[in-house]
């Protein structure tokens, strides 16, 4: 047995082999682990659908590349993967789902998926079975369809063999061991007893640098074996196979193929089997299995089929095609499917851990096998992917994240699978959960909730007596119940003053001998002067933008770093593996602790912010204390506020005259109370992050996972004036080997009366799909549609002349210059 390599991979479903094929095709000597049969888990009993519907831009990314893949296998391997390209229809009942598919549109297009809409009757036309009087229309995917997963995985297996990788079967991990340059993974090889699947006397060991683990349903089983979290829990899903259906026997003498039928209102789909049809429904109720381990008894078994459960989904799949409705049932599966609470994949390192590479908790692992496999293995033979890959990274879950939530949390995305996806949907199960001390003032005044890394926090001000649906029921592909309340919001901050309550920003103290030298290094700006501030990048060894970061110098030795507030567990993991790396090459000694849960923040700006702090700030002059003199732009100050210390930051990610507070999270009610008895003198309102986010386009001020992230340098991002190229940084050279390829711009839109751009549509020029946007709203400073997004560098001067691609149509917009608001920052910098 082979007992050195450099890539391990743990688990034998398509996922994993995807995974193997891809690392030996990248030259890495491989080996693939599997503890009972190739597709014994999860992929033996799923439908092997191929849709490259998604929302996200990586996942779409990665599920179209599976699809172009898997049609390459044959002619390398022999072997044919089951493919059978008859398109997917994804029809909808009602114009608000249409909307859904408009704005997927768009992400296609970014993507270059090729999509058709369809009317009922063309619907009808080409495939008359189905029923289509209470249709509004359809999207359509021609070129993807289904795939047999047992055996498009043994094509990749036998891809990966040709290869050089090594597949053992019957082998289970026991205990992974990491030694400071490597891993030694052991366990047993099993055997066959009684139907069983049993330790036995024989074992292994392997030696290996790196490890990937692509376990399926059994991901608690090896988290806990690294002594980690995950949220990769399994939950039921059941399908029924009919027998064959005569009239649809009778259509396809003369007919191709129906393609994969989605009918997302009536939650399920469709296709062809044998003559007859497989009913794959997505109902509420399905339950989590397997919350802490699958027992040894299971192993390519089932749960029993509860019918009463899909009753209403089969119901309406007679109704859509009628022809079913005498044919009778053949078959039935239910087994586990891994979830996550977000319904995306669990893709990159491990936290905490070298080398130590996750592959959990694929919904839709047939789809996105071959794109993981390969994106996975760019991200550990190159350093980085060619798209970014932070939204998929196992990291967006922080240790605050329990057994309850997640198993809670994946039936919840269970059955949200075909629920109409808002981009202003937020999910209500376990929830609240994590809250700032002003939470509940913060409902009292009509706050309608969003939650970011497990945090509530406002999206916006509601009518105060608004029912419990109100934010549910208001929810829209164009401009939502809430739209109107977040234009006021901005308005207030942009003529008097607004309050954000900003406590899930990441906090980081990094301190001690060797914490200059550390974060010099580690990020591309000059750092501060002590008592003053400035805003960075770390970047990834590929030179692309890694982490946003505002840095305070609070002692010569001492910093405080805030980051964004999605990515706690993100940033920590960085900052320490960065840490221990410096402090073995020979640097000074430093702390890093994670201080997130112990300061809280209200961000207060607007014209009137310095006025309304004059009110309640205790000082010998109150009336310079806040003066530019004293207290100046990008500089922070500890001062009092009441009886509330408050380490208080001159900065306003509105581009308005104000101050982040920071205050002990336990001052945080009084602190609120405090700031609203002086409030309704000076225009006082409660601010959400949807307004925030408007306001901060138009200062062109990007954001980590929008405008900045790994797939992009900070000069692409067009912030030269944020990076020292006088000093040596990580990534410096990766970073200026790449030179700009393209440019983020800022773009005011004369778009549709009723809808704002999301960030996630395509830019036109010519006629050409030339960039995409990553942000998107209203601006209450120019009255029309604003957005951010990446364009060709020859297309990003001030004046350009593009296109938006919104509900199906193309609206004129304009690149204008960056910071169109208040371009030379005087209403922040005013004194007083």
């Amino acid at each position: 047995m082979k007992t050195h390599v450099r890539a391990l991979v743990v688990g034998g479903g398509a996922v994993g082999t995807g995974i193997a094929y891809h690392l030996a095709k990248a030259g890495w000597d491989t080996m693939l682990l599997e503890r009972d049969a190739l597709t014994s888990g999860s992929t033996w009993h799923a439908a092997g659908l191929l849709p490259l519907f998604n929302m996200s831009y990586a996942t779409t990314h990665i599920h179209k590349y599976s699809v172009d893949f898997y049609k390459t296998l044959e002619a390398e391997t022999g072997l044919n993967a089951g493919f059978y390209v008859v398109g997917n229809l994804r029809m909808a009942q009602r114009q608000e789902r249409m909307d859904e598919y408009m704005l997927y549109s768009s992400v296609a297009e970014t993507a270059d998926v090729y999509h058709e809409f369809l009317s009922p009757k063309e619907i009808k036309d080409r495939w008359p079975l189905v029923r289509t009087e209470d249709l509004v229309g359809a999207l359509y995917h021609p070129q993807d369809g289904y795939i047999n997963p047992a055996d498009v995985t043994q094509a990749m297996a036998k891809g990966a063999r040709q290869r050089g990788v090594k597949i053992l079967q019957k082998a289970q991990v026991d205990s992974y061991q990491w030694t400071g340059s490597e891993w030694i993974v052991s366990g047993h090889i099993m055997v066959e007893k009684g139907g069983m699947l049993v330790t036995g006397e024989e074992t292994f060991e392997i030696h290996a640098e790196h490890v990937v683990t692509a376990t399926g349903n059994h991901a608690q089983r090896t988290a806990r074996l690294l002594g980690v979290k995950t949220p990769a829990i399994p939950v039921e899903h059941q399908y029924i196979v009919t027998e064959p259906d005569p009239m649809l026997q009778e259509y396809r003498k003369n007919n191709p193929e129906h393609p994969v039928l989605r009918d997302a209102d009536a939650k399920w789909y469709v296709r062809e089997e044998r003559g007859g049809w497989i009913l794959g429904p997505y109902e509420k109720g399905a339950p989590a299995r397997f919350e802490y381990c699958v027992p040894d008894s299971f192993r390519a078994d089932l749960f029993p089929l509860d019918l009463e459960r899909i009753e209403g989904e089969y119901m309406s799949f007679i109704h859509r095609i009628p022809s079913s409705e005498t044919v009778g049932l053949k078959d039935d599966f239910n087994g586990p499917i891994c979830y996550t609470p977000d319904g995306n994949p669990l893709v990159g390192p491990y936290p905490g851990l070298r080398n130590m590479w996750m592959a959990e908790g694929f919904s839709f692992g047939i789809t996105a096998a071959g794109g993981t496999g390969h994106y996975l293995a760019q991200l550990m033979t190159e350093g980085e992917a060619e798209i970014d890959m932070a939204s998929l990274d196992p990291k967006r879950y922080g240790n605050w994240m329990t057994t309850e939530y997640a198993a809670r949390k994946n039936e919840e995305c269970y059955d949200h699978v075909f629920i109409l996806h808002h981009p202003d949907e937020e999910r209500e199960a376990c929830r609240p959960l994590r809250t700032a001390p002003a939470y509940d003032r913060q409902k009292a005044m009509g706050a309608q909730m969003g939650q970011v890394n497990g945090w509530e926090r406002p999206n916006y001000y509601g009518p105060v007596d608004a029912p419990a649906s109100f934010d549910h029921d208001g929810r829209s592909f164009r401009r939502g119940a809430w739209w109107p309340h977040a234009k006021a919001e901005a308005e207030a901050v942009r003529n008097t003053v607004g309050i954000i309550d900003a406590s899930a920003f990441t906090k980081h103290l990094v301190r001690g001998p060797g914490a200059t030298a550390f974060l010099d290094h580690l990020t591309c700006n000059k750092l501060p002067n002590v008592g003053r501030i400035n805003l960075t990048y770390a970047l990834t060894e590929a030179g692309t933008t890694r982490t946003e970061y505002t840095i305070v110098r609070l002692k010569e030795n001492e910093y405080y770093l805030i980051s964004a507030g999605a990515w706690t567990a993100y940033d920590a993991d960085f900052l320490m593996k960065a840490a221990e790396d410096f402090m073995a090459a020979g640097g000074g000694h430093l702390d890093i602790h994670d201080i997130t849960t112990q300061w809280g923040v209200f961000a207060l700006a607007g014209p009137n912010a310095r006025a309304l702090l004059k009110d309640i700030v205790k000082d010998a002059d109150p009336d310079t204390v806040l003066s530019n003199k004293r207290f100046p732009w990008l500089s922070y100050r500890d001062i009092e506020l009441g009886m509330c210390p408050v380490r208080a930051v001159r900065v306003a990610y509105t581009g308005e005259l104000g101050w982040e507070l920071h205050y002990p999270i336990e001052f945080g009610r009084y602190l609120w109370d405090l700031i609203w008895s002086v409030g309704a003198k000076h225009g006082l309102k409660g601010v959400g992050a949807r307004a925030q986010n408007w306001l901060r386009q138009e200062k062109s001020y990007r954001a980590f996972g929008s405008e900045l992230g790994r797939d992009a340098t900070p000069l692409e991002a067009g912030l030269p004036r944020f990076v020292d190229m006088s000093k040596e940084f990580r990534g410096k050279a990766e970073m200026e080997k790449k030179g700009t390829r393209f440019m983020c711009v800022t773009v005011l839109i004369d778009g549709p009366a009723d809808a704002d751009p999301w960030g996630k549509e395509a830019l036109i020029h010519d006629g050409k799909k030339v960039g995409r946007l990553t942000s998107g709203g209203y601006s209450v400073a120019f009255g029309k549609q604003i957005g951010m997004g990446y364009v060709p560098v020859h297309l990003s001067e001030p004046g350009t002349k593009l296109k938006v691609r919104m509900l199906r149509e193309l609206w004129d917009a304009e690149v204008t210059v960056d910071s169109p608001f208040d371009p030379k920052n005087e209403r922040i910098r005013i004194d007083g």
